[in-house]
């Protein structure tokens, strides 16, 4: 029988997927032939051959389940970057056919063979999601396979063998068998942020007694990490957590984690007691190193718990600091969601700030502060720009007097501090990245206020620059919409407004419906009939935009000598340069040199971003889905 559930998977899979179509084009301009590789040569021969391939020419390199020669091509398409989740759930289902054998076998074996470095790490995660999403039965006859992980070397094979456990409802002996070794209790602290939310809470006793006295630093370390993690109790987790910003050797992870923890958990007296050791701190600590990530954090939360303390003492506090450092902002970008993960922060009129942006994601990133009410104006002043550097040589920046301070275009993993004097007049001052499209999605409001102090007491939110008033609802899964209900919730919708909210969602300005739209995306003609009539599966492309990534749309980065990065859809390539679509509003590519060239990344992650539609109710999505199918069939 699972031998027929791996085959099961292929057939869907397969009837779905076009990624080895004979007739896709790169960048819907460049034919991409399909490379013929000689797979009966010796093994270091055809790995050489499929090596030399990008990931869309790997994707259509002749396959078939019939025969082993094809293992290194599945082989390569499962441990390959930048691959979307789609390709490696064809990749290993062929692999179970072709062996004999199942999909959590192959997931094992693969997992065993990847390296620590950063592109196996990232691959390393997708293949423990994929294991771990494995229905709870399945890995409960695989106990013994997933026991055996957890004595494995390998970090994230480790880790995963005890995430599976506790999937499997072996939670008990995974605990019993955590506690044989430092190790395997790092791992199963790691397997916290392996699982879903729902699992991590019964895990909570687990972690908070990893965190005593009794336990080894790098024991203590990794449970710091995973108690917010854990979301219930987090009153106690903050308190917990509190002590060890006063231990030198526990100081940074300790303040890291405590970031993690919602404001309304911060009790004033903890808060207190944390602000006075930070200040110490910031004191004692030599210019030269007030500029590392590990004291930035520390005044970052500092600064967002002077908010609990009295008025008279959060003064003391905050002019013991101004004395030593400026007011520091740090805004990350959420990877996959093209968005910033702070919706607004306050600065003090007048004084020094400095804004660091630290870009997480794949895609890169800039922050643009405008003046109050030129958000939109300005982000489409520096999409027009094009490959044309604008201000002071920043791509996408227009030189316009509402262009008050901005970054540079931050690449993947990298960060950039912008450093200025806040304006002198209070008000709200959007900031946005203008990379193209953007917009949209991808903003938030810097406060200017008269007294800092003041505003924390009593912080006001501000009003939404583009007028959005929808609040999070939900971090919506392709779960929460079963298959045998989703035909009768969708009976009985309006397509007005299905239409109105396609465009709330900002779907129209990337995809063609009835002729309307952008061409970012796929056109959205005809999806419902190029999925096999599937609802479940359109929604899946709207919900998990990452699981299948068409070769036309797939997006790569490419890092020049200089460190300068360029990103989009490649339109052509050959041996000389290199062509890339960087703006969908300016049809003209960047032609890059490869003699130039230092890197050329494939992205995994696609141009739609994740979470557009936690903003919508169930109903609502069921209209949006109504109205884009209806337009389909």
């Amino acid at each position: 029988m699972r031998f027929l559930s791996a085959s099961l998977l292929l057939l869907i899979i397969s009837q779905a997927s076009s990624a080895q179509d004979h007739d896709h084009h790169h960048g819907g301009e460049e034919k991409i032939e399909r490379p013929k590789v000689y797979l009966d040569k010796s093994p270091r021969i055809v790995e050489y051959q499929l090596k030399r391939l990008d990931n869309a020419r790997l994707l259509l390199v002749e396959t078939a389940t019939d025969d082993k020669k094809y293992i290194p091509v599945f082989d390569a398409i499962l441990r390959r970057p930048g691959m979307s989740r789609r390709n490696r759930d064809h990749a290993v289902a062929a692999l179970a056919t072709i062996r004999e054998s199942d999909i959590a076998t192959e997931l094992f074996a693969t997992l065993s063979k990847l390296s620590d470095s950063k592109d196996d790490v990232r691959v390393a995660r997708q293949l423990s999601e994929m294991l771990l999403s494995l229905p709870a039965k399945q890995l409960q006859s695989r106990t013994a396979d997933l026991k055996s992980a957890t004595e494995s070397d390998n970090g994230i094979l480790k880790a995963t063998g005890f995430a599976g456990l506790i999937t499997a409802g072996q939670s008990a002996s995974a605990w019993d068998t955590s506690r044989s070794s430092d190790s395997a209790k790092t791992a199963w602290l790691t397997a916290v942020s392996l699982l879903p939310q729902e699992a991590r809470n019964p895990l909570r006793d687990g972690v908070v007694s990893s965190l005593a006295d009794n336990q080894s630093a790098v024991v203590r370390k990794a449970a710091i990490r995973a108690l917010p993690l854990i979301k219930s109790m987090p009153d106690d987790s903050f308190a917990r957590l509190r002590p060890f910003v006063s231990d030198a050797a526990y100081r940074t992870v300790a303040v890291r984690s405590l970031l993690r923890i919602p404001d309304q958990s911060r009790s004033p007296d903890e808060s207190a007691a944390i602000v006075k050791v930070l200040v110490d701190h910031a004191e004692a600590t030599p210019a030269a190193k007030r500029t590392t990530d590990e004291f930035l954090d520390a005044i970052q939360l500092a600064d967002e718990l002077l908010r609990k303390l009295p008025p008279a003492d959060a003064k003391k506090y905050r002019d013991r600091l101004s004395a030593v450092t400026v007011r520091v902002v740090r805004l990350h970008t959420v990877e996959e969601e093209m968005r910033y993960d702070r919706t607004f922060f306050a600065v003090e009129a007048g004084r020094p700030v400095q804004v660091i942006l630290e870009n997480e994601d794949l895609m890169p990133h800039n922050l643009v502060i405008t003046r109050p009410g030129q958000l939109k104006d300005t982000a489409l002043a520096g999409a027009a720009l094009g490959t044309t550097p604008g201000l002071d040589g920043k791509l996408y920046v227009p030189e316009s007097p509402d262009v008050l301070f901005a970054t540079s275009m931050v690449n993947s993993g990298k960060r950039e501090v912008l450093t200025f004097n806040a304006p002198d007049e209070p008000g709200e001052y959007p900031y946005v990245c203008t990379f193209p499209r953007h917009w949209m999605r991808m903003y938030g409001v810097m406060i200017v206020v008269p007294d800092l102090d003041a505003w924390q007491r009593n912080p006001v939110e501000p009003k939404d620059p583009l007028g959005n008033t929808r609040k999070f609802v939900q971090n919506w899964k392709l779960n929460d919409f079963p298959a045998e209900k989703l035909k009768d919730s969708l009976r009985g919708r309006n397509p007005l407004i299905g239409e109105k909210l396609f465009k709330d969602a900002t779907c129209l300005g990337c995809h063609k419906i009835k002729g309307q739209g952008g061409a970012v995306g796929p056109d959205l003609e005809g999806v419902l009939k190029r999925l096999k009539g599937d609802h479940r599966s359109v929604l899946r492309e709207i919900l998990e935009p990452s699981y299948r990534i068409e070769p036309k749309y797939a997006v790569k980065i490419v890092i020049d000598e200089n460190g300068r990065t360029t990103s989009g859809i490649v339109v052509k390539e050959d041996t000389k340069s290199i062509s890339i679509l960087v703006n969908p509003e300016v049809p003209e590519p960047k032609v890059i040199q490869k003699s130039e060239v230092e890197e050329i990344i494939p992205s995994d992650v696609s141009m739609m971003p994740k979470a557009l539609l936690d903003k919508f109710s169930h109903d609502e999505i069921m209209e949006i889905l109504s109205y884009i199918t209806d337009q389909s069939e």
